[in-house]
């Protein structure tokens, strides 16, 4: 049962990275509070100090604790600056705004520092800000620097000494995230296994969610290897290893899908939303096959989710031997190829557990091993031998002057800052900074006007629903001071850890949270919140009025910027493993890989505003999702043949097939020719089809297979791949030229 809880925990937190986050920033808070209560001081600073506290929590982004430690440091004189500037100039309100406009441009400006030009550019503002919401004069600024030296001094004392989350702690848990996500992959297969047609749409949705958060987590996993594993080599394993058990699956997913199916399932189907369902029976290959595949899907569960404490003995060490088994083909079932296939997929899926195990785990008990299993332990040894650190990735040119995505946001958030402050002034003279700080935080990991006008869109949501629970909250506590802070301390918690899930609903804790701090200020009341409704329209506007307006990217030009990496990136894997797979030397194709993964990730977000559900072009809608889901497609070949490619130099069993290089080429230029269209719509290209992948192989000598056993493996993928490029050519316009019979 412990286990169990351990990991839908770890499943629906991967890494606890939200939870670490909430806990610091409450407990932050927390001890602001208390020391602060144990000083003496009045409410007015107390709340400067929760909300320092807190912007010393968040603002820090750095993965390792020492620069952590730096950023904490250095961000103290940032924020007794900025409060001391914003004391100064609150009598001058046009040199006041003047001089804030500046702040705000600096702020993001910058970011073009790293991670901790970020922090120190976001601790500037949001003090500032702090500063302005409780009024703060000059003759108060000694006891506000008080209250900000306490937070920011309380922040490193949670960070560093309560909860203090390494990077080998982080990717620990991401790795136990990893293996409960593919535990429940594995349960919704079994669910597939069974499902009847009345249930195969749902099942199937599942089964979809759970491979895109599968893969969300081997993404997260990739970002912590450098700073969370002692060397290169032990990182390469890592992702080695995730990789594998990704893929394989997927794979199974697939095959359990083909296997209820009268045909080969589409790989598309595991990626499009609300993509038709195969058509299946009331029953699914009915017999003894079946008992058997039931039984061994839970197993492979079992496998999965023992922990290393328990994964010794007989039982478990049987289980394991009896699925590695059926990579051996005398070992499977009677059933139909289908089936079989599913069999097989099994016992790749079991490898890659152990695999994963060996990786992340350390050396196994061999002491029970079947001749199967012992022939994959060998395998696996000899892949990792084979693993090295790789060479460094070359750095890329970044753009200079205005073509700098940061330069070019602290020009366009600064307009709208201007904006906002007039606009502001004229609603109300003392919180006009409401519609500020709403236009700063629409352009926070924004790059185009659609993504501005969304997220713009769903912060206005979440503040008239929280100006809702405001008035309720404010109702209920009254005059009860610690009440209200204790609601403060837990709403600040919901809003840290459902940020990274929902902006809607972090906008709504925040406005929440705030009805209570207006009321220990003792400035609330129905007014109050409904102005902040309405600096929110109006600071969201000036935002999506500034990206609009100057030096606009428009969400085409940068959905094609970011289509166009993805292909390149798609033709670097395709043609680096088939290159290997055709005799060519060993490549770095793992990281290529992920790179396609990671391009495919930003796409996936710069769609976002073209798949709103208020978006009212349904068929754009329609389109973009339908590109992206075949996008996806064509990396899981991808990376499936990165990964088949790499069991060459380890496997004497099996050959590179030099007939694939040829194979190839007419997907690689298909993929070529799409990109050029897509970076010019006036350029004339067409993708080609024709015969298939496997009848363009040249002939064969006399006396051998026409299909190596690595060939037959990899076929099915290029095939895949190439109808998935094909695919992609008509909705994005590009002709499609049928070859003369």
């Amino acid at each position: 049962m412990r286990t169990r809880l351990r990991g839908a925990v770890a499943a629906s937190d991967p890494g606890l990275l939200r939870l670490t986050a909430g806990l610091r920033t409450v407990g932050a808070i927390a001890l602001t509070l208390a020391v602060l209560a144990a000083l003496g001081v009045d409410v007015e600073h107390l709340v400067a100090g929760a909300i320092a506290a807190m912007v010393a929590t968040f603002a820090i982004r750095e993965k390792e604790l020492r620069p952590q430690a730096v950023t904490l440091a250095l961000g103290l004189p940032v924020a007794l600056a900025s409060v001391s500037l914003s004391a100064l100039l609150a009598s001058r309100v046009v040199l006041g705004d003047a001089v804030f406009v500046v702040l705000i441009f600096c702020a993001v400006f910058v970011r073009r520092f790293g991670d901790r030009g970020t922090a120190l550019g976001l601790i500037g503002f949001q003090v500032y800000f702090v500063s302005l919401f409780v009024g703060a004069k000059v003759s108060g600024l000694p006891a506000l620097w008080s209250a900000v030296a306490v937070a920011f001094a309380s922040s490193a004392v949670v960070r560093f000494g309560v909860v203090p989350a390494t990077p080998a702690w982080i990717l620990r848990r991401l790795r136990q995230a990893f293996r409960a996500r593919l535990a429940q992959l594995i349960a919704v297969q079994e669910e597939l296994l069974d499902a009847g047609p009345d249930e195969i749409e749902k099942t199937l949705e599942r089964l979809r969610e759970g491979t895109a958060r599968l893969h969300e987590t081997a993404l997260m996993i990739q970002s912590r290897l450098e700073e969370g594993t002692p060397d290169e080599s032990t990182a390469r394993l890592v992702q080695r290893r995730i990789a594998d058990a990704e893929i394989a699956a997927e794979r199974l997913g697939l095959l359990l899908l083909t296997a209820r199916s009268a045909e080969r399932a589409d790989t598309l189907t595991l990626h499009l939303p609300g993509a038709p369902a195969p058509a299946v029976g009331h029953s699914p290959a009915p017999g003894e096959a079946t008992d058997i595949l039931r039984r061994d899907l839970g197993a492979l569960r079992t496998l999965v989710l023992k922990p290393p404490a328990e994964a010794r003995g007989t039982g478990l060490s049987h289980l394991r031997n009896r699925l590695l088994g059926y990579r051996d083909e005398e070992n499977l079932p009677e059933a139909t190829p289908a089936v079989q296939d599913v069999f097989r997929g099994i016992g790749e899926s079991a490898r890659a557990v152990m695999g994963l195990r060996i990786a992340l785990d350390g050396p196994q008990d061999e002491s029970d091993d079947s001749p199967a299993t012992a022939r994959s332990r060998e395998e696996l040894d000899a892949e990792d031998a084979a693993i090295d650190a790789g060479e460094e990735a070359a750095a890329e040119e970044e753009p200079t002057g205005l073509r700098r995505p940061t330069t070019r946001a602290a020009v366009q958030v600064a307009v709208g800052s201007s904006l906002a402050i007039v606009g502001g002034e004229f609603l109300s003279t003392q919180r006009w900074y409401w519609a500020v700080l709403t236009c700063w935080i629409v352009f926070i990991n924004t790059a185009s006007t659609g993504e501005i006008l969304v997220k713009g869109y769903r912060r206005l949501l979440g503040t008239v629903l929280g100006v809702v629970a405001g008035i309720v909250l404010a109702g209920l506590v009254g005059n009860h001071t610690w009440t209200a802070f204790a609601l403060v301390l837990v709403l600040i918690f919901a809003m840290f850890y459902t940020a990274p899930l929902s902006y809607t609903l972090m906008s709504f804790f925040v406005t929440a949270m705030l009805g209570l701090l207006y009321t220990l200020l003792h400035t609330y009341s129905m007014s109050v919140l409904l102005l902040r409704v309405e600096e929110t329209a109006l600071g969201a506007a000036c935002g999506i009025v500034a990206a609009a307006l100057v030096l606009p990217i428009r969400t085409d030009r940068r959905t094609n910027e970011l289509l166009g990496t993805v292909l390149e990136r798609l033709t670097d894997v395709t043609e680096g493993a088939v290159d290997q797979l055709s005799g060519g030397p060993a490549a770095d194709l793992l990281d290529t890989a992920r790179e396609l993964d990671q391009a495919l990730g930003d796409l996936r977000a710069a769609v976002q505003p073209l798949t709103h559900p208020i978006t009212p072009l349904r068929s754009r809608r329609n389109t973009a999702q339908y590109v992206v889901a075949l996008l996806e497609t064509c990396a899981y070949h991808a990376r499936s043949l990165a990964a088949t490619a790499e069991l060459l130099p380890t496997h004497p069993s099996i050959a590179a097939d030099p007939r694939l290089r040829g194979a190839v080429r007419r997907t690689v230029r298909n993929i070529e020719a799409i990109a050029a269209h897509v970076e010019d719509d006036d350029k004339a290209t067409e993708v080609e089809t024709g015969p298939s992948i496997a009848s363009l192989l040249e002939p064969y000598a006399a006396g051998t297979p026409r299909y190596g056993r690595i060939t037959g493996r990899v076929l099915r993928h290029l095939e895949r791949l190439d109808e998935a490029v094909v695919g992609l050519a008509r909705p994005l316009g590009v002709a499609v030229k049928t070859p003369q019979r």
